[in-house]
């Protein structure tokens, strides 16, 4: 239910080589909330989004999924709980839109064909993409590859889902349409994490908001707290910069 911790980040630290990335850093997001993570580039915002469905193991630290550590889980299995968006959409570019997203039903549910192909055609209806289905990705724009991406991701019918900075490749114009898709999935109740330099967004969809700088969340709160009432200089200074 909402209001019950659906995943927390424990003093979770990692290091690539003597670079340290992420210092103890500590997160909590309640079921069915969003919670926006904003930062500087190189604070290890997407570090974090991804030690979180072990893409990236910590080196100390734990990540808990209803109170019970992921970090002994078999990854594939978990990353049909935790679904994942990235930057770029990884769309594979010989197979049709519809290929791309029954594969991981096929390989990691073991659903037959007519079954992948149904639960696809379902989330290609969702975000609006249902007659590309036959397209090949190099024939959609950016925005509808990423909402390919978006569509795959659901298909496995994740307890979370992870966008690390989901419009971030997209031209200016693309933006709005993935944005909004993204605000319906927090409004229906899916649990976000969502790394993004789209201050609005976060101030306007995120339950919380994380402001990361040098590897630690240094203050997270309601949008409102964060974006009118910040406490930490760095985080004011930050504002500063980009509102």
């Amino acid at each position: 239910m909402t209001g019950s911790v659906s995943l927390s980040l424990r003093d979770v630290h990692l290091a690539f080589g003597r670079n340290p990335v992420l210092r103890g850093a500590d997160l909590d997001v309640a079921r069915g909330q969003t919670a926006c993570v904003i930062g500087p580039s190189g604070s290890g915002k997407s570090t974090l989004l991804r030690t979180i469905n072990r893409l990236i193991e910590p080196d100390r630290g734990d990540v808990l999924l209803d109170g019970r550590s992921v970090l002994r889980d078999d990854p594939d299995r978990l990353r049909q709980r935790i679904g994942m968006v990235f930057q770029q959409f990884n769309l594979f570019p010989h197979m049709s839109v519809l290929r791309n997203i029954t594969l991981a039903l096929r390989k990691l549910k073991g659903l037959a064909e007519d079954e992948a192909a149904a639960v696809a055609r379902t989330q290609l209806e969702l975000v609006g993409l249902a007659a590309k289905a036959d397209a090949r990705p190099a024939h959609l724009s950016g925005g509808q590859q990423q909402r390919v991406a978006i569509a795959r991701a659901l298909a496995l019918q994740p307890q979370v889902m992870l966008f690390d900075e989901a419009t971030s490749a997209l031209d200016p114009e693309l933006v709005k349409g993935v944005l909004g898709l993204m605000a319906d999935l927090a409004a229906e109740g899916m649990t976000m994490v969502v790394v993004t330099h789209e201050m609005g967004f976060a101030r306007q969809v995120a339950d919380t908001v994380a402001f990361m700088d040098r590897g630690v969340v240094l203050e997270a709160g309601a949008p409102a707290a964060i974006f009118e009432d910040a406490t930490h200089p760095r985080l004011r200074g930050f504002l500063s910069q980009v509102l």
